[in-house]
């Protein structure tokens, strides 16, 4: 029996060794050092605000129909990621949503859209325009303009209302 005791002692010693070889340890003097590797995976971290998620555009007034664009301050976009990204803006449908008597076939193109209030300006549709691009990490904004056609021949009275998407990618 002492011999079994013996082996079960002896056994249970051998488990605690190695349980204490993967732990590092040191004990010489006058000092002595041990490492510990500090590690983490970095995701992709991408994030896109909006000032706002709606904008009310300017009622046109008579002189604006078959004439200049009416222009008004979209959204700015703010955008952090920490790897290359490409910021693009589109129209969700080909054709604004109406109510209330508007022209349902109002083309999502009479919407324009630029980064500069006197810049060139670009009409809105279902394909995707690169509005910014960094080829880096980075943090920026930037404001949006907006320019709305209107056309006496077609644009009834009513509510005209276009879902402008904004998509943040990395390439």
């Amino acid at each position: 029996m002492n011999k079994r005791m013996t082996l079960v002692a002896a056994a249970l010693l051998g488990l605690a060794a190695t349980t204490q070889v993967s732990a590092q340890t040191c004990s010489t003097a006058p000092s002595c050092s041990v490492n510990n590797t500090a590690s983490v995976t970095v995701p992709t971290l991408m994030q896109l605000t909006l000032s706002s998620t709606t904008t009310a555009l300017t009622v046109p007034a008579v002189a604006n129909f078959d004439g200049a664009a009416v222009a008004d301050n979209g959204p700015t976009a703010t955008v952090k990621a920490n790897k290359g990204w490409n910021l693009t803006i589109a129209s969700s449908a080909n054709v604004w949503t109406a109510a209330g008597g508007a022209n349902a076939a109002k083309a999502s193109t009479d919407l324009a859209w630029s980064t500069a209030a006197n810049g060139t300006f670009a009409g809105l549709s279902t394909t995707p325009a690169t509005v910014l691009t960094s080829g880096t990490g980075s943090s920026t904004s930037q404001s949006i303009f907006y320019q709305t056609s209107w056309h006496s021949a077609g644009d009834t009275p009513g509510t005209y209302s276009l879902t402008v998407v904004y998509t943040l990618n990395a390439p």
